[in-house]
């Protein structure tokens, strides 16, 4: 469907509104509301500043002449005196006015916030929201009473800086028409990043200097500044705005502009997008984390959690993790068949994928009963009642185009058939409007207790804080893609910092690139409440293998993570904690020989280690794909004084098990 064409009738109304609106303005000399009185204007230059609660971090803020414009309000990041935004732009681009320079300083106020707060689903059962809160408060020149107001509220967190802008209602018109953003990221060189142009984009070669970066940038978007610090630009809370991208400045070197996707043209180049509403209106945040280490943005990832609105669920039990798996035989049989297996492999959901409605691109089909074609060989709500009966939930897939047309019918519908989950498939993304209907969807999903999985280009950003029945988006090259191994050790450091992905696991499928030892410790690596074990498998493909125990045991959601090694592209070592049992995942495409301390064990306690690695023998047979390889199983005693000898073979991986000795 047209975006632009969805939007028209909303553009029209709120252009004419302001049309006919306007003239009051000019006439009665009154602002939009009867606020309290304005302090006054201050002329520029204006410079503030706000520090992390460490002190490592600072943000300043300045408003000054730039070339022939007066009063530009501009910011700079540094990390204990060390640059890592130089001095860059801010500002918005109304249809109506200009808000990027001629402001004056009317205001500063300020707080500091020390909270904690628990996930419904998360890699750590508890996220502390730490920072400092500076919001500057400016008004474009010209009469107090009737110039326009624009705010930049700052948070500096040790984990990270956020900003956005916020209109209020004083001396603004009703009506918010955004064109664009003037927001910079300015770098003091041209450093390496990590930077692809599609969501689900391969990271193999990512690797890029800021300079060579293509229009359409995807977030995050991970720079290395120097051997020891890193920052990734992103964004947070984008429920009711168009996506950002970004895109290198032509008129200053090394600097990125965030610019608010839409359309493509016919040369499939992004356009900018163009963002409506009423005042008080706010931008969703724009995030600058900031680390020492790749390690540490990873371990950090929860900073765009706390930039998103608290859970709105009063309830929450109906909301439950575990891994999934897909039926592909649409009979009653074979999903009867998927029930037992996941019941046996210590799985939760069974997934009705693309077809069982009927074919997912004809607008013919009816998302609300399975297929005229079908019905004969699969009986929808038996299967569902053995599935409950047995603890395993069931989750349907619905294509966008029967998901625009029919959501309001099928959600209700699905919740009185017994169905645990919906998974919207091929969504559409980018423009205000498909951001909007999206994240209603997944709202309209939690008021009918149901699950959801967001598939495709979308990219989450931290919305599962707010609704946590949004388990897991894809916006990732998963196993269908048959990805590298470099690819799956750059993932942590950029996708994976903005929450969980649907991954999907493809156990013998004889395509990939990567080993099953690989593959199970991915498993870890990789954050998903929902993960699709054995993508292309059944129940009587899946052999008995002694490797598949630590699947079978792996949880789904954690009460502690640890980023234990990382370097981008070459080296990611993760150890995860569910009660009292450790899960570790190691893969390491071009560093194979290393050592893992397992000094995050409680000390005094003696631990059961099984060690998950690729066979040395299996793995050096050319003759071999790298999934018929087999996966060797050690068990040891280990405590937090332990050490593991890592080898690891190309395209291969290690995963343990680490659980308390009786």
């Amino acid at each position: 469907m047209n975006t632009s064409i969805r939007l028209r009738p909303l553009y029209f109304f709120f252009s004419v509104f302001g049309f006919f609106l306007m003239p009051c303005f000019l006439l009665s000399g009154a602002p939009a509301s009867n606020p309290s009185p304005t302090p006054t204007p201050t002329p520029s230059p204006v410079s503030l500043q706000l520090k992390s609660p460490n002190g490592k971090l600072v943000v300043d803020f300045d408003l000054k002449p730039i070339g022939k414009d007066d009063g530009c309000p501009v910011y700079r990041v540094s990390y204990e005196g060390k640059p890592v935004i130089v001095e860059s732009r801010l500002g918005l681009e109304q249809r109506d006015r200009c808000m990027t320079h001629n402001f004056r300083f009317l205001d500063q106020k300020t707080k500091s916030v020390d909270t904690s707060w628990k996930p419904v689903n998360g890699e750590r059962s508890e996220i502390r929201d730490h920072y400092n809160e500076m919001t500057v408060e400016m008004q474009l020149a010209g009469p107090t009473w009737s110039a326009s107001q624009m705010n930049i509220t700052f948070r500096a967190y040790d984990e990270g800086v956020a900003f956005r802008y916020t209109l209020p209602e004083e001396n603004n018109l009703p009506v918010v028409d955004i064109l664009m953003e003037t927001t910079q990221f300015a770098f003091a060189g041209d450093y390496p990043a990590w930077a692809i142009n599609s969501a689900q984009g391969d990271y193999t070669h990512s690797k890029i200097s800021l300079s060579k970066i293509s229009p359409g940038a995807e977030r995050p978007l991970t720079v290395q500044i120097d051997d020891h610090l890193y920052t990734s630009l992103t964004e947070a809370y984008t429920a009711n705005y168009a996506r950002t991208k970004f895109r290198l400045s032509k008129t200053s070197p090394n600097t990125l502009e965030a610019f608010l996707d839409a359309e493509r043209n016919r040369d499939g180049v992004a356009l900018d997008g163009e963002v409506m509403g009423r005042v008080p209106f706010s931008t969703p945040w724009r995030v600058v984390m900031v680390a020492e280490s790749p390690s540490k943005l990873l371990e950090h990832n929860y900073l765009i959690l706390n930039l998103n609105e608290p859970c709105a669920l009063a309830d929450t039990s109906w909301i439950k993790p575990g891994n999934v798996m897909r039926e592909t035989s649409f009979t009653t049989e074979g999903g009867k068949a998927c029930v037992d297996f996941a019941v046996k492999h210590g799985m939760k959901y069974l997934l009705y994928d693309a077809g069982w409605y009927g074919p997912e691109v004809d607008p013919h089909s009816d998302a609300s009963a399975v297929a005229p074609h079908l019905q004969k060989s699969l009986n929808l709500q038996e299967v569902i009642d053995y599935g409950n009966t047995n603890g395993i939930g069931v989750i349907l897939y619905v294509n966008h185009m029967h998901m625009d047309k029919q959501l309001d019918q099928i959600l209700p519908l699905y919740e009185k058939w017994g169905v645990k989950g919906v998974k919207y498939g091929f969504v559409s993304v980018g423009s205000q409007y498909w951001q909007a209907f999206d994240h209603e969807a997944i709202r309209k999903a939690a008021a009918h207790h149901l699950m959801v999985d967001m598939h495709d280009e979308f990219r989450n950003c931290g919305y599962e804080r707010t609704y946590p029945n949004l388990m897991e988006v894809e916006g990732i090259g998963g196993d269908e893609t048959m990805p590298t191994a470099t690819h799956n050790a750059t993932l942590p450091f950029s996708r994976f910092l903005t929450g969980p992905a649907d991954h999907t696991y493809c156990w013998n499928e004889k395509r990939l690139k990567n080993t099953k030892a690989h593959q199970l410790a991915i498993s870890t690596i990789f954050f998903n409440p929902w993960s699709c074990m054995y993508w292309y498998g059944s129940p009587k493909s899946i052999l008995d293998e002694a490797a598949l125990d630590y699947w079978d045991h792996l949880p789904s959601t954690w009460n502690e993570t640890r980023v234990l090694q990382g370097e981008i592209g070459k080296r990611v070592v993760v150890a995860r904690r569910k009660g009292e049992d450790w899960f570790l995942g190691a893969i390491a495409p071009e560093n194979r020989k290393f050592e893992i301390a397992l000094d995050f064990l409680p000390k005094g306690k003696n631990y059961s280690a099984k060690i998950f690695e690729d066979d040395p023998v299996d793995a050096a047979d050319p003759s071999k794909l790298p999934t018929e390889h087999a996966v060797k199983i050690i068990e040891k005693t280990v405590d937090s004084h332990s050490m593991i000898q890592a080898d690891i073979p190309a395209n291969g991986g290690m995963a343990i098990r680490i659980v308390p000795k009786s």
